[in-house]
């Protein structure tokens, strides 16, 4: 389901894990509180054409993209308070900030190779 919204916010689940069938009011709320991002849950199997090629090994693993730019993927702690404060940061960075942060690492840098990440944080499948 694509969207023109400019950060997307996905978690990568399994509809098996406790944690993630736990973390998916939470991560309902948090998205609730920031409504002019793109909140969007996926099952890493129910979802597999949509997640494509990526690993999955742990739970919650959430992924943040800004205009197509992977600001963050890997695991979190399921506490609202976590995943606030992330997009809090990243709300308020500017786009050119966003893009600059984007390739300051180069675990960061490397995100912005994978074209199934880049694709997700896009909205596009």
């Amino acid at each position: 389901m694509p969207t023109e919204a400019e950060f997307q916010v996905i978690c990568l689940c399994a509809d098996w894990c406790g944690t993630c069938r736990e973390y998916r009011q939470v991560f309902d709320a948090v998205g609730r509180s920031f409504p002019s991002m793109h909140f969007r849950w996926l099952d890493i199997e129910d979802d597999a054409e949509a997640v494509g090629d990526l690993d999955i090994e742990n739970f919650p693993t959430l992924l943040i993209g800004r205009g197509g730019d992977v600001l963050y993927f890997g695991t979190m702690l399921p506490h609202s308070g976590h995943l606030q404060r992330l997009l809090g940061v990243f709300a308020g960075q500017s786009p050119a900030a966003s893009r600059d942060y984007a390739v300051s690492s180069p675990e960061l840098r490397a995100w912005q190779g994978d074209e199934d990440l880049r694709r997700l944080c896009r909205g596009k499948e």
